[in-house]
């Protein structure tokens, strides 16, 4: 029965390295997700910040 158990062993091994392989692609896809978020947010907070500082550009010139 030796045999068995060490097929039984290689395929547990073998299911638990799949398991965690798929798990880090499923994290390593979440960070991707993530940061790309994070970027969009800091597009459209520098669009924000430029899109105010030319109403206000274009304000203070009405004022002068």
């Amino acid at each position: 029965m030796g045999f068995l158990d060490d097929a039984k062993d290689a395929a547990k091994a073998t299911g638990e390295k799949i398991s965690r392989t798929v798990e880090d692609t499923k994290e390593r896809i979440s960070d991707r997700v993530d940061e790309a978020k994070a970027e969009n947010d800091v597009k459209r907070a520098e669009a924000e910040r430029d899109a105010t500082k030319a109403k206000n550009d274009y304000k203070e010139s009405l004022r002068d």
